[in-house]
């Protein structure tokens, strides 16, 4: 046998690009391939890109140039090798474009380039598969795709509608994840409150019991496992609030990343999203109602096309009324394809731009005086780092990489994955500062940080 292929690896994009990434790594290392962390060890390169907005094109289109300057040998796969096109005309030079969530057509193509080297003993790919997250935390994604049409999203068109994956799947790659070390389950997809709806919810099997696909159903049994459930990317329907009470008794995270998007009734119609700003704001005092500790983190657009500035002044409102926890603002990008592009008052980039600023403005007083609520409490912090003396990490109110930290002073002997329970003594817009609370016969107020 000749000297094994080494692939590298570019990983961009959201959440579910990098469940993607991990299947083609976890098959790579199954089927006998190296890998190389450099461009200059690697026999190829495979960049799974991004192609949700246009900076995100450059960013995807930029990562192809730079492996093809310096490695040469280039297979493309993700969202935005559904537009082959784009990829061919700014790099023809490429060996394979794939689109998404399509392992068989990029091990095609490694194949093609680097057949592959033999057949591998199984103890060469760890149960839980490769992952590209710290041992501790893992993204489960749910399904694929979106039945949505949302006006400003191209989304449908790179992946498709949606398809669930079977409940006993699921919960199976989540028990393998659990048992290799991972303290906190991340789950994703398009949409993780329509999960099972392809299916008609249809009844799974999962150790022998039978359980249902669907959202509720899968965030119980995913309570059982130990672990922290955080949800993500789930539409505010009605049947959430089942989730709600779960949240209450520790079962799942108390905590729901919904993507509300704007407040404006005709914004939200023109955006074709779900719901209105009135029924939003009767939900969330629902939630918090049955679960006071609840933390709601969200994203909006401003500047949509035919935004005035009453729509606008309107979203303010609600932003102060709703106290959002953790919010992310974007100011509205036309993406090529996507429906919105044709609709009438399309806004200056000046004044997206002036609108986004004070969006923001008005979002960290809301998020200062919520994390100031905090202060003097305890709240338990998973630590993902240690560094210059203090450890830092994120309580029940922060997933990795989108919402802030906690960072903790003297913090003793601990390492990445720890557990700590941390004293909060200040708080920023943005962030916790503590110290562990080291005292075994403290009272046990633990709260969950919102």
């Amino acid at each position: 046998m000749g000297p094994t292929p080494k692939i590298g690896f570019v990983s961009l994009g959201c959440p579910k690009a990098i469940v993607d990434s991990e299947r083609i790594l976890t098959q790579l290392r199954a089927e006998g391939y190296g890998t190389s962390p450099t461009y200059d060890g690697a026999d190829l390169v495979i960049v799974n890109t991004c192609g949700f907005i246009d900076p995100a094109v450059e960013e995807s289109l930029e990562a192809i140039g730079e492996a093809l300057a310096l490695n040469g040998r280039v297979i493309v796969t993700g969202c935005l090798g559904a537009r082959g096109d784009v990829i061919r005309r700014a790099h023809p030079s490429v060996l394979a474009v794939t689109g998404p969530h399509d392992v068989n057509a990029v091990m095609a193509a490694v194949h093609a380039a680097h057949p592959r080297p033999h057949d591998p003993f199984a103890d060469l790919v760890p149960p839980q598969g490769i992952r590209l997250t710290p041992g501790h935390y893992a993204y489960l994604k749910l399904s694929e795709g979106c039945n949505h049409r949302c006006t400003f999203c191209i989304i449908p068109s790179l992946r498709g509608d949606l398809v669930s994956r079977p409940i006993g799947e699921v919960m199976s790659e989540a028990e393998r994840l659990v048992a290799a070390g991972v303290k906190e389950l991340l789950v994703i997809s398009q949409d993780t409150s329509a999960y099972g709806v392809d299916m008609r919810y249809r009844t799974g099997f999962w150790g022998g019991r039978p359980v249902k696909t669907r959202m509720t159903d899968l965030a119980r049994a995913l309570g059982t496992l130990g672990a922290w459930v955080r949800l993500h990317y789930v539409y505010p329907y009605p049947h959430v609030d089942e989730v709600i009470p779960l949240m209450n008794e520790g079962k799942v995270l108390p905590y729901l990343d919904v993507p509300f998007q704007h407040a404006s009734p005709r914004i939200l119609k023109l955006m074709k999203r779900p719901a209105s700003g009135e029924r939003n704001l009767e939900r969330i005092r629902r939630w918090r109602e049955v679960c006071p500790e609840l933390t709601i983190r969200s994203t909006f657009i401003v500047g949509f096309p035919g935004e005035t500035e009453r729509e606008f002044e309107e979203l303010l409102a609600f932003l102060e009324e709703a106290e959002l926890d953790r919010v992310g603002c974007f100011a509205y990008s036309a993406v090529e394809g996507a429906a919105a592009n044709g609709l009438p008052g399309q806004v200056s980039e000046r004044l997206k731009e002036e609108r986004r600023a004070r969006f923001m403005a008005v979002q960290e007083r809301v998020s200062a005086k919520r994390l100031g609520d905090k202060v003097g409490k305890t709240v338990r912090v998973l630590i993902d780092a240690v560094e210059a003396g203090r450890a830092i990490g994120r309580s029940a109110a922060d997933a990795p990489e989108i919402d802030g930290l906690v960072y903790v002073e003297h913090p003793g002997k601990v390492k990445p994955g720890d557990w700590v329970d941390v004293r909060v003594a200040r708080a920023d817009a943005h962030d916790l500062f503590g110290t562990p609370v080291r005292s075994a016969s403290r009272k046990r107020e633990l709260v969950a940080a919102n």
